[in-house]
């Protein structure tokens, strides 16, 4: 995962959580966290661990979102297909062993608490993607890139600015000035914040394809645009 800094979620989470989904945090101690590696189904101390997920994952009702502390098994097949919606700790724990980024977040030594967290199933047209440099809002991306949203350039100016506006006022509660934040707008306009990330590679730049860039102007809200579309006599010749 390169040296980047990782953002440890319960670090963060008490001093913000009244702009985050509620999450509970199961730490890990040094078995547990060798026992995930070897990723080995059988071992007695993974079922000790499942039993201790089956509590913490009573705390909230219907499907979870279970990762660790650090990182999201966005690369599992679950996720693409149910975007990591489980019911049980079994399936909870499958899900982390699957996963290539949380496994190389613990080989890296940066996962020290599992983080269950309620299932929401999200509006990929709300979710974005903040870029704040030096304690400001330097632009902000689309995080789905999967396709024009007909309704987005209407709120693009709006999101932008409630996102300026958030971030100038809690940017002293984050745990960086130059730092990427990842958010969600509810029905409501509310802003939910859902991770950090470090600034630069291996975090995505998304809309703006790679980080040789001016970050001290800022970019706006930057959406997927509409598909092209071709008009007039058009003579095609094959």
């Amino acid at each position: 995962m390169n040296n980047a800094k990782s953002y440890k979620m319960q670090d963060w989470y008490k001093q913000l959580k009244k702009y985050c989904f509620p999450a509970e945090f199961l730490p890990l101690n040094a078995e547990e966290l060798e026992a995930m590696k070897q990723k080995d189904a059988s071992n007695e101390i993974l079922h000790g661990l499942q039993k201790k997920l089956t509590k913490v994952m009573s705390s909230f009702s219907g499907y979870r979102f279970v990762s660790t502390d650090t990182v999201s098994p966005t690369d599992t097949v679950r996720f693409r297909e149910k975007r990591g919606a489980v019911s049980s700790a079994k399936s909870a724990l499958k899900i982390l062993l699957e996963s290539a980024k949380v496994q190389q977040a613990l080989e890296a030594d940066e996962v020290t608490s599992i983080c269950v967290r309620p299932f929401r199933r999200m509006q990929p047209a709300r979710e974005f993607r903040l870029f704040i440099k030096d304690g400001k809002l330097a632009a902000m991306s689309q995080y789905w890139l999967i396709r024009h949203f007909r309704r987005l350039p209407d709120r693009q100016e709006r999101y932008w600015d409630a996102a300026e506006k958030f971030v100038r006022k809690h940017i002293a509660d984050f745990p960086e000035t130059t730092i990427v934040m990842d958010i969600y707008f509810t029905s409501a306009g509310e802003i939910m914040i859902v991770d950090f990330n470090p600034w630069g590679s291996p975090t995505d730049p998304l809309m703006f394809n790679d980080w040789e860039r001016d970050w001290n102007t800022p970019s706006g809200c930057v959406i997927v645009p509409p598909p092209h579309t071709v008009s007039g006599d058009i003579n095609v010749r094959f």
